[in-house]
């Protein structure tokens, strides 16, 4: 005599699913706070922080997605695609908890009727069935048939009407240069940055009192994924400004504000990022680049001693947001520090000597990458530059304050990371899926094959999981700009998935797919930076997500 297996429905066993999840991880970050005495001895724990903190991401972009796919995150109507893919995505980190916590026993230290739960005969008789490959498959066939292609009514119209807008100018303004300015490592054209200025894309998070645009942090960062999804370039021409922008606003003086964002907002001062130094990258705290005041022709001021490295931008860039120590005793770490506005000629091309009439100079050299071109990166060294004294943000109160200002622009530039990884993978996703449909092997186009559509219906999930996160960390930082993990998490999450995603895309595409004349190969090396910038993974999760989480 046979028993008929009960079949689960998505919607009930996604939310079965990522219950659990939520309630494993609340025991284990407890326990994990116990074991590191709340975060204090983290670094005598490294690997299971690091355990904490990508299981918890991955736990609140389960949630965002099921919120998504149930309606509730858009005020819209279920998606039945989305509730599968929320039962898949669940599965597969549940089934992963499963897995670290049976090796890890001791360090989750979890409460038996949590742990039973996860490892009972039911929870895994759920995970094999949202796993069964004939369900993801059959996600893959869907997302296949639509080549990739996605739509989503947010309940913001002014969303909505960007979406549209930043798609259509992406696909007409940007991707008839982005393959070429790529593979020529050229500097992003004038005239793209004229019609992206025209268009008020500069302004998007500057109040209109100071010529700002204003659209929201959710708008942001659509803008942002439709621009990157077409180029990373183009989807980053705008962080810069926008990380300069938060400090001005949290603690510029209203004269600051008044003199640098209506310029700002309307394009006409493109900005840099100064903070790493070529020794120097995540320990910010120990930043040498010095500060020393000063007077030059009777002006007061500040001379500028020191050197820069991976400044994104720089050489273009009319104006410099540059964090500089201005306590020369070392032992103030990042009370010692202040961010300043450096004001430059902008340059083309590789290399630059700017020198001031009073003899200070800055000069830079790009750094050679394989992707993320058409900015350029540059080591920096200004030799007694003089900025004057209205350039300290803040004034004479913003200084020590620079850490703590710069801090805040890098959580808006996480936020805006999460975007550009989701558009990135968005595009090596459609390249898979157009490319898998037209390209026929052993008599069959590749989209017909299973491990093809297995794999597209796996990638889909992951990107459909990440954009939720993104959108749903926009919202938390609209209502309170001090949501850093919720930035930091969407950050993490969804630039992993782009590089995961744009390497199964690339090898969907076979040897084309090497080919630096085929997008999807710029794709591959754009992504790789992703986990690098706006925060290094590891400290990303050690020093940020993990510490956050387990200090409660």
């Amino acid at each position: 005599m046979t028993t008929e297996k009960t079949r689960v429905e998505a919607p009930s066993g996604a939310r079965t699913l990522t219950d659990l999840a939520s309630a494993t991880l609340t025991g284990a970050i407890e326990g994990a706070a116990r074991l590191t005495d709340r975060g204090r001895l983290i670094d005598d724990h490294q690997p299971h922080a690091e355990r904490i903190a990508q299981a918890a991401t991955q736990a609140r972009a389960a949630e965002e997605l099921l919120a998504y796919a149930e309606g509730r995150a858009v005020g819209g109507k279920p998606d039945p695609l989305a509730e599968e893919e929320a039962f898949v995505f669940a599965a597969e980190i549940v089934q992963a908890l499963r897995s670290a916590v049976q090796a890890h026993a001791d360090d989750f230290g979890l409460e038996p009727p949590v742990s039973d739960r996860l490892h009972s005969s039911e929870t895994a008789a759920v995970i094999a069935e949202a796993l069964d490959d004939a369900r993801v498959c059959s996600i893959g066939r869907r997302v296949l048939d639509a080549r990739g292609g996605f739509d989503i009514e947010f309940e913001d119209d002014i969303a909505n009407l960007t979406r549209d807008t930043a798609r259509s100018f992406a696909r007409s303004e940007v991707a008839p240069i982005a393959q070429e300015m790529h593979r020529q490592d050229l500097l992003v054209p004038e005239g793209l940055i004229k019609k992206m200025a025209g268009l008020g894309l500069f302004g998007c998070s500057i109040p209109e009192s100071y010529g700002g645009t204003e659209m929201g942090l959710l708008t942001m960062v659509v803008l942002t994924e439709e621009l990157s999804a077409v180029s990373l370039v183009a989807g980053s021409l705008i962080t810069r400004s926008e990380i300069l922008t938060r400090a001005l606003l949290q603690g510029g003086t209203e004269a600051q504000r008044r003199k640098w964002l209506p310029p700002i907002a309307a394009g006409e001062l493109l900005v840099g990022v100064s903070v790493t130094e070529p020794d120097i990258g995540s320990d910010v705290a120990s930043l040498t680049c010095r500060a020393v005041p000063g007077e030059h022709g009777g002006e007061k001021g500040w001379f500028i001693e020191g050197a820069k490295a991976w400044s994104t931008f720089a050489g273009r860039a009319n104006i410099l947001a540059l964090l500089a120590r201005t306590d020369l005793d070392p032992s103030a770490g990042s009370r010692g520090l202040s961010l300043f506005i450096v004001p430059k000629e902008p340059y083309d091309g590789h290399h630059f000597e700017h020198r001031q009439p009073e003899g200070g100079t800055i000069t830079g050299t790009a750094n050679p990458t394989p992707g993320y071109r058409g900015m350029h990166s540059f080591t920096l060294a200004f030799d007694r530059y003089f900025v004057p004294a209205d350039n300290l943000v803040g004034g004479e109160s913003g200084l020590g304050k620079g850490f703590y200002l710069q801090m805040g622009g890098f959580a808006a530039g996480r936020l805006q990371t999460g975007g550009r990884a989701t558009g990135v993978a968005q595009a090596a996703l459609e390249k898979a899926c157009n490319y898998a449909s037209d390209r026929r092997q052993f008599g069959h186009a590749l989209a017909d094959y299973q491990l093809t559509q297995h794999k597209i219906g796996r990638m889909a999930t992951h990107i459909a999981a990440g954009r939720h996160l993104t959108y749903a960390a926009a919202r938390a930082m609209q209502s309170d700009e001090r949501s850093s993990l919720e930035a930091a998490m969407c950050k993490l999450f969804a630039s992993d998935v782009a590089v995961w995603v744009s390497q199964e895309a690339q090898l969907i595409h076979g040897g084309w797919g090497y080919s630096e004349e085929d997008p999807i190969a710029r794709y591959v090396v754009d992504a790789q930076v992703l986990p690098i910038f706006e925060g290094v993974k590891p400290i990303l999760e050690l020093k940020v997500i993990a510490r956050q989480l387990l200090a409660g």
